[in-house]
């Protein structure tokens, strides 16, 4: 294969694991990248004889084509990249490196499994044991010791887990329960079925399956959230925002230490919202999102309004605010703006006053309320519907002007187009 064939093929550049493959398109090397399109050609390279093996020389002049699997983050692309060698075992993998004594994480067969990291040539996968423990899963090996470590300091801050030094049901909780690394197992503060569950959890985490892994806390909290359990749902949320939010440094960088740092948030949120009518007919209400000065159309909402009937625009509002925050997964904003005056501004007060104070950095910016306690900024219109001032707190008000008034402006477009449409609708039925 040779430079030619790669021009021709488009890789992006983003994190992810790439596939040599020889004849009959079989694979027979898997590599992880943090830049796909970068990793990839560095194989074409001039100096290829100098800076790599030559049976790595040799894997390039058999491969026929290259493939490859796009990663939401360099993390991912280190456990996809385990498990697809573990998979597929390529023989150029296998010829490059004795991975007997790399590590491999396991999950132990008992009540309360411990999560360990054990290396390979001590565990007989014919018995799935290791140093005479019953195995429940075994993930890895892991080329990279200490990009693993790290890896596991993400999975247990955001899945608190039991390993060998917490004994299930003692007096005293462990050092790792002090510090918020283990759920209590040590002292009976965690069911079996709920840990069952975090288990669960972590193998789907470990299998590289993030995006499902999402999807299924998605599920739960929104279950939870249904039935009004809002501070389990809120826990659940605060998972799901890590798991977003994994921000990669350097992890994959040959014979180079590694970290990985968890970014529960350097974003600002607004969100502002709007009301459309007609003389009170086909009222609709919206919000949109600006994060870091720029807008989020990917997080804006559509509200029908289903409680008021008359030309009551603080009504609906309420409503509108009332709804948007039955949704304990939806991250909370640092700033909201209305579209208004005083009575705007008194209503949107009133309803954050009377909601429960979330836990300290949840969706939050990372920001701690006492509280539900987030200010609020109203944009005050002249006759030709242009902002002429805006109320409410001045600090914020002074800081976040610009991006004030195009969360405002965003909010009255959003609306009017919804109403628009809406209103379209109902005239032809």
């Amino acid at each position: 294969m040779d430079i030619s064939y790669l021009q021709k093929k488009k890789l992006p550049d983003a994190p992810g694991v790439y596939f040599f493959l020889g004849k009959n398109k079989k694979i027979i090397y898997i590599g992880k990248a943090t830049s796909l399109k970068d990793r990839v050609k560095s194989y074409f390279s001039k100096d290829l004889l100098v800076s790599r093996s030559p049976l790595i020389v040799q894997m390039v002049d058999e491969a026929k084509t290259i493939d490859f699997r796009e990663a939401s983050s360099v993390l991912e692309a280190l456990l996809l990249e385990a498990d697809l060698i573990k998979k597929f075992k390529p023989v150029y993998n296998t010829k490059e490196k004795d991975d007997k004594s790399f590590n491999c994480v396991v999950i132990t067969d008992e009540d309360f499994p411990q999560i360990l990291t054990i290396r390979k040539k001590e565990i007989d996968f014919s018995k799935l044991e290791a140093k005479s423990q019953k195995l429940k899963a075994i993930f890895g090996p892991f080329p990279s010791g200490s990009q693993l470590k790290e890896a596991l300091k993400i999975v247990r801050k955001i899945f608190p887990y039991r390993d060998e030094k917490c004994k299930p049901n003692s007096k005293r909780g462990c050092f790792n329960f002090s510090i918020g690394l283990c759920p209590g197992t040590c002292i009976g503060a965690v069911d079996k079925k709920t840990y069952a569950k975090t288990i669960k959890q972590i193998e789907l985490f470990l299998s590289g399956n993030i995006k499902s892994l999402v999807k299924t806390l998605e599920k739960e909290m929104n279950s939870l959230a249904k039935v009004k359990k809002f501070e389990e749902a809120k826990k659940i949320r605060d998972k799901i925002y890590a798991l977003q939010h994994i921000n990669d440094i350097s992890l994959i960088k040959s014979d180079i230490s590694s970290l990985i740092t968890l970014n529960s948030s350097s974003s600002f949120r607004i969100e502002s919202y709007d009301i459309a009518h007609m003389s009170g007919k086909d009222m609709v209400g919206v919000m949109t999102v600006v994060n870091d000065g720029e807008a989020d159309k990917s997080q804006y909402k559509k509200f029908n309004i289903k409680t008021v009937t008359s030309s009551n625009d603080t009504g609906a509002l309420k409503e509108v605010l009332e709804r948007r925050f039955n949704h304990p997964e939806w991250q909370f904003p640092n700033l909201i703006v209305v579209d208004g005056g005083i009575a705007q501004l008194n209503i949107v007060k009133s309803v954050i006053a009377r909601l429960p104070a979330p836990e300290a950095g949840l969706g939050n910016g990372g920001q701690e309320n006492s509280g539900m306690n987030i200010p609020v900024v109203s944009v005050v219109k002249n006759d030709r519907h242009k902002p002429k001032g805006l109320l409410g707190d001045e600090e914020f008000a002074k800081k976040y002007k610009k991006e004030i008034l195009l969360a405002n402006s965003e909010s009255h477009r959003f609306a009017i187009g919804f109403h628009k449409k809406v209103r379209g609708r109902n005239f032809l039925v």
